[in-house]
């Protein structure tokens, strides 16, 4: 994988936790921590360039053009957390192309000394269950965190998980890391626009993280979910599942 470094930065350094996510159900993780780059002070610092991406290059914000990359932000809170952002437009298509790109992220993280990966995913459910829980990867990592006070589930998601980020959850024992993933409900293809706002603020109140959070949130998020959304709306995440009851992260 190769990696751009920007803005000076040479390295991740000091972290409190690295944030990911990628387009998902109702791509609530990914307007999640947009909502966080926009609301807190962010810097990005490289542009990794991972095998299997879509071969896409796009014009990037100064007009240039640009090959298919993951974007890492710094963010530092008001409540002096430093916290390290990590998304993408998309995700490659096939799954051994999944697999090899979450092993190189998982690498690149054990190289830059990461501790802690928390994923951010929505799971589509009944539009009156507003529920937002995490689910741990290691025993040890899951006591960790019920002695926080957060909610930690042992039974859900029941059908598991498809995707980059699900493997990236799931690989923690495998590099001597703490991966996780918050998952929030969401009514899926037609916008629970509040999950967002929701998972943002249980990770804030769980962690302590002194985030600036939303004030007037719901019009924002709306806005950035209707510019994220397709015109015409085509169902992938049922295609890719409907032999099984995983959703796609």
């Amino acid at each position: 994988m190769r990696i751009e470094w920007r803005n000076g930065a040479s390295s991740i350094g000091n972290n409190d936790m690295v944030l990911l996510a990628f387009p998902g159900v109702g791509n609530v993780g990914k307007v999640a921590l947009e909502s966080l780059w926009k609301l807190n002070p962010t810097e990005v610092i490289a542009r990794l360039h991972p095998s299997g991406l879509p071969p896409l290059a796009k014009l990037d914000e100064d007009g240039l053009l640009s090959p298919p990359h993951l974007t890492l932000s710094k963010i530092k809170t008001e409540g002096g957390s430093h916290l390290i952002t990590l998304t993408g437009p998309s995700q490659p298509n096939d799954s051994n192309a999944q697999s090899q790109m979450a092993e190189e992220l998982m690498l690149f993280f054990q190289e830059q000394g990461v501790r802690d990966v928390v994923v951010l995913a929505g799971m589509i459910d009944s539009p009156d269950r507003k529920d937002t829980f995490m689910v741990a990867s290691s025993a040890s990592h899951r006591i960790d965190m019920e002695s926080m006070g957060i909610d930690v589930r042992r039974n859900e998601p029941k059908g598991g998980a498809l995707g980059v980020a699900a493997l990236i959850a799931s690989m923690g024992p495998l590099f001597e890391m703490n991966t996780s993933c918050v998952i929030t409900t969401t009514v899926g293809s037609s916008g629970d626009i509040l999950a967002s706002q929701r998972m943002i603020e249980h990770l804030d109140r769980w962690y302590s993280l002194g985030l600036n959070l939303p004030e007037e949130g719901n019009e924002w998020l709306k806005r950035r979910l209707e510019e994220m959304s397709p015109k015409k709306k085509i169902d992938l995440v049922s295609e890719i599942s409907s032999s099984h009851d995983a959703f796609y992260m």
